[in-house]
This record gives C-alpha cells, structure tokens and sequence, in this order.
C-alpha cells in the first residue's frame, strides 16, 4: 500500500511540474536551438511513457523508498537529486558531444531542472506518503 501511494504521490508531483516546466522554458529553448529537428507533433507518447515509467521506477528505487524506509524525507531530496543529475547529464553530455546542434544552454536548463524536480519529486513523494500512510 505505501509503496502503491509513494509511486502515485511521486509521479504526480513530476508528470505536473515537468508537463508545465517543458510547455514554458524547456521546449521553447530547445525549438530555438533544434528548430526543424524536433519531433512535430510535440513528443512521441509511447517513449514518453517508457521514460516516465522507467523513471519513477528509479526515483523510487534510490530515492523514495529508502527515504520512507528510513522516516527521512530528505533524503529523498538529497538523493534525487544525485539520480537527476546522473541521469539527465547522461543524456545532455551525450547528446552534446554527438549532435551538432545541441546548444551548451540546453544542457544547463535540462541538467538544472532535471536535477530539481526529480529532487523535489522525490522528497514530495515521500512526505505525501508518510501523510497518507503514516
């Protein structure tokens, strides 16, 4: 039960400030830099969902979990935000070194803002949990 609320309270919490963040700064920065090299109707939905499956698997393997386990939803924080910048790094530096016009500001704002919100996620995951389950 308390793993079934710290994954929905997680993933909630990441799919709407992610959903808001990418429509106002992200996609706008990577359109100006990547222009016609997008995908045109805004995202694949099939690989968005593996990701964010995928995704919240991870946050709540290193981050959530062991952070409710524990009682300490700073922890979650401190390590979410560990797993965002491993995980969004690794896809901003590679992209950056093997694509053209990958831009060094796309990967300061992914890197950033993957870093906060799996962080935030993470550690809102866990209070919300703690609030619901106890």
């Amino acid at each position: 039960m308390s793993l079934a609320v710290l994954f929905l309270a997680t993933s909630v919490i990441f799919l709407v400030a992610d959903a808001v963040m990418l429509r106002a700064v992200i996609q706008p920065a990577f359109a100006r830099h990547l222009g016609d090299g997008l995908y045109p109707g805004g995202f694949r939905l099939l690989p968005a969902v593996l990701f964010y499956f995928t995704y919240m698997a991870g946050v709540l393997y290193f981050a959530g979990w062991p952070a409710l386990r524990d009682g300490v939803p700073a922890q979650a924080a401190l390590n979410g935000a560990v797993l965002g910048f491993v995980a969004y790094g690794t896809y901003e530096f590679t992209s950056w070194a093997v694509m053209r016009d990958w831009h060094p500001q796309m990967v300061a704002l992914d890197l950033a803002w993957g870093t906060a919100v799996t962080a935030l996620a993470a550690w809102g995951g866990v209070v919300v949990a703690r609030m619901l389950v106890g």
